[in-house]
């Protein structure tokens, strides 16, 4: 019997980064540049979805992907339609006082689904933005009015708006009743956000509204590792798709000795262990396949499994170890973890792409699958269609472990640098 050899790492790796950026090709509008947040039909427009396909056009030009031109003329598209999208802040507009709404139609890129002026949604699209002036940096005429764009948008967000007069920055509003009722509390994915917020050079955030954030924080012991707590893996990721937190600390960090990036690492163990002491005894998880995330699951409306009721979530964000959780792993996550842990990361990747396949369909991820809902046709339940976020944060994470091109630029980007040390960070690369 012949046997099949697999992929060797990097020959994986670049399978299913390629994958996951084709998503960006095919769930564009070529008029406005604008992404699907997902390729399920009549999807709308999801903004951060734009921040990854920005940052990841990179990607592709320097893998010979795309063409730089090509890459120029869908970035310019996008940057130019925020640029003169309507600013009003009507219920049906684009944005207000430089942000945007969370999802807009995707063909007029106007509000939808009455969703909420996104702080950080529209820190992960300007994240992308900046990525693009930081690397197309010819003096040609494209490149140069590609990069006046992303400061004329970076330059107009009115950050101090969004505090309200608070210690912190709100999360969202809606024109319908203003700013929503909760802050950031806790540790999650917006250290990005406050980095902008406190790099911008027009309406820099007042007071001490880093520190008054990282004073929500719960640094926990979970398993034997002493961490900085947060449940579901993309809140130790994203941030990180545009900053190298490797040495870099804050006031929070320096008084743990640690830093965020070591954080992310003991969070993706503590995730690797969780499923492999499987407290709720779900099918599938060991300590080759974890990674509880936001992602898509089943929701309620699947019949109960041999007769017994069963909760399930539909998309939500999934975390450990207190949940919740429903059985549904996402695979990009624990791939989105290959900075911080990369031989336990490929480990999951090969042995989930293994086991569950129909997971994969052509090397890009579904958003979530759960073995728990096997059937004996189609294997384990399947989230159908893709996620840009996800496919996003794998394109960049891959690279980033690669090459760190990402974290390259940023680390030059004088925003970024400026709002680091702003926040209080010290040491390494600053």
């Amino acid at each position: 019997m012949v046997e099949i050899s697999e992929p060797t790492n990097e020959a994986l790796l670049d399978g299913l980064q390629r994958a996951a950026f084709g998503y960006f090709l095919e769930a564009v509008n070529p008029a406005t540049g604008l992404i699907a947040d997902n390729s399920r039909a009549n999807a709308p427009v999801s903004i951060a979805v734009v921040g990854f396909a920005l940052s990841s056009y990179v990607v592709a030009v320097e893998r010979g992907w795309l063409a730089r031109a090509d890459a120029v003329e869908r970035s310019f598209a996008a940057l130019r339609f925020f640029r003169d999208s309507d600013q009003s802040g009507g219920p049906a507009a684009t944005g207000y006082k430089g942000f945007y709404y969370h999802f807009l139609d995707a063909r007029t890129g106007l509000r939808v689904w009455r969703s909420e002026l996104s702080m950080i949604d529209t820190a992960l699209l300007i994240a992308g933005a900046l990525t693009a002036s930081m690397y197309f940096t010819a003096n040609t005429p494209d490149e140069i009015k590609l990069r006046e764009i992303v400061d004329i948008l970076f330059r107009r967000i009115d950050w101090r708006w969004a505090q309200d007069g608070g210690a912190t920055l709100r999360q969202g509003w809606k024109p319908e009743c203003g700013f929503l009722h909760y802050g950031w509390e806790g540790y999650n994915e917006a250290i990005v956000l406050y980095v902008l917020a406190l790099g911008s050079p027009t309406y820099p955030l007042e007071g001490d509204c880093f520190h008054a954030w990282t004073a929500t924080y719960q640094w926990e012991n979970l398993y034997g590792y002493d961490f900085l707590y947060g449940g579901p893996l993309f809140v130790h990721q994203f941030s990180h798709a545009w900053i190298d937190f490797r040495g870099i600390r804050d006031r929070f960090m320096r008084e743990k000795r640690c830093d965020y990036f070591e954080n992310s690492r003991r969070a993706t163990l503590v995730q690797r262990e969780y499923a492999q002491r499987n407290p709720n005894e779900f099918a599938g998880y060991d300590e080759h396949c974890w990674g509880l995330t936001a992602c898509d699951g089943p929701s309620d409306e699947l019949p109960d499994v041999t007769g017994e009721p069963r909760r399930l979530f539909g998309y939500a964000a999934r975390g450990v170890p207190y949940g919740p959780d429903d059985g549904t792993i996402a695979g990009w996550a624990s791939l989105a973890s290959l900075p911080f842990t990369p031989d336990i990361a490929v480990d999951a990747a090969r042995n989930m792409h293994r086991r569950y396949p129909e997971m994969l369909s052509e090397l890009r991820y579904a958003s979530g699958f759960n073995p728990s809902l096997a059937s004996a046709d189609r294997g384990a339940w399947v989230s159908p269609g893709n996620f840009g976020l996800d496919q996003g944060i794998v394109v960049m994470m891959i690279e980033n472990h690669r090459t760190e091109l990402i974290w390259r630029l940023m680390r030059a980007c004088p925003y970024i640098r400026a709002g680091l040390r702003h926040a209080g960070f010290r040491g390494g690369w600053l």
